[in-house]
């Protein structure tokens, strides 16, 4: 069953988007800053009204612009999570949270018995009657779920509620909201620039890049074969794009051929598509290498930073303007190569540790 449908067009901020979630699912909202991920959040929570569109929760209406509809916010049965808790600072923790079943019209009794029932759900019973100031960061994000949850909405919306807090409280934080979300079935749409939320939380990703969403699907489709810049990165693969020249190859914008196999989806000659490898597959030379057929790709070393055991390699932007390469070498080798920012190199990758795709289709302006 639909459970939200976004269709809205919001023209100073250059945004259209086209979104649906079905009841119970989570959708991470993945994007670098500036792409319009909390101006979604705004059209659906209400804050923003798009100059055409419709916004749909379950049979509900919430926006249209065809016949005036706009629902205001605080009718919606929607629930905005910031990165900020918010809370009412002269109110303690359990007054807080019994606001939103006051002020649906519970008694006094019945608004504190939903309180304590959240902040037992949310571990902060302790807190209950501490004031905001006297909570830790991690600890006010906890009541600020609590209080958001006792509003019984029909969907939350997090805007990245973890990019405030602390990388120690973080990881627990996504624990409880894992466990709510997942165990209650509840249907959520989280921004976030963190990987680990979306393959924590989500069922689905959307990726949006200049107000629009580019790239969606399965957690799994999108961060297994990503087709867009953005979500190649966080997902930790290279991606080239370019128009298919033959059975097993295509050329990238600035003249790179690049051969591969081909992934699941015909790519026709001539059409647009993009090769994906892993860093972790990439060697790196000082001369381009001979012998068995490779694909070799002349880079300038952009930056050099620790992932994990290896020393990941990232090359300076592509011609095109698109995120540089990146190879996973060992320590050893940078030492034995003297790589360093500036230092022409050579990447070289074997055809089978590339797959070709389709490249997405442009969005809908």
């Amino acid at each position: 069953m639909r459970a939200l449908r976004v269709r809205a067009r919001l023209a100073h901020r250059g945004a259209a988007f086209d979104i649906e979630l079905g009841d119970g699912e989570v959708l991470a909202v993945l994007g670098p800053n500036g792409a319009g991920k909390s101006t979604l959040l705004g059209l659906i929570a209400g804050l923003l009204r798009p100059d055409e569109g419709v916004v749909t929760l379950g049979d509900r209406t919430l926006t249209d612009t065809a016949t005036g509809v706009v629902v205001p916010p605080h009718d919606r049965g929607v629930a905005l999570l910031s990165q900020q808790p918010l809370l009412f600072p002269h109110m303690t923790a359990r007054a807080n949270v019994a606001f939103a079943p006051r002020s649906r019209g519970l008694s006094r009794t019945e608004a504190g018995s939903v309180a304590e029932y959240w902040l037992r759900e949310v571990d902060a019973t302790a807190l209950a009657n501490r004031r905001p100031s006297q909570l830790s960061g991690g600890q006010a994000q906890r009541i600020a779920i609590a209080r958001a949850l006792a509003a019984q909405p029909r969907l939350l919306l997090l805007d990245e509620p973890m990019a405030a807090l602390d990388v120690a409280v973080a990881p627990a934080l996504r624990k409880l909201l894992r466990r709510i979300l997942r165990d209650e079935g509840r249907t959520a749409v989280i921004v976030t620039h963190d990987l680990l939320d979306a393959l924590a939380l989500a069922d689905r990703v959307a990726v949006v890049e200049a107000g629009h969403v580019v790239e969606s699907g399965t957690v799994r489709e999108v961060l297994a074969t990503p087709r867009s810049a953005f979500a190649a990165r966080i997902a930790g693969v290279n991606i080239l794009s370019g128009i298919r020249i033959g059975n097993d190859s295509l050329e990238t914008p600035w003249g790179v051929t690049v051969s591969g196999v081909d992934g699941p989806g015909a790519t026709p000659i001539g059409s647009s598509a993009v090769a994906l490898f892993r860093p972790a597959a990439v060697a790196v030379h000082t001369e381009p290498p001979h012998g068995s057929p490779r694909n070799c790709v002349a880079v300038t070393v952009g930056e050099l930073e620790l992932h994990g055991a290896a020393v990941r390699v990232r090359a300076e932007e592509n011609p095109d303007g698109s995120a540089g390469l990146a190879a996973d070498v060992t320590p050893a080798s940078v030492a034995e190569l003297d790589l360093a920012p500036g230092r022409r190199v050579f990447f070289v990758v074997k055809a089978q540790e590339v797959t070709l795709h389709p490249a997405l289709a442009p969005p809908v302006q």
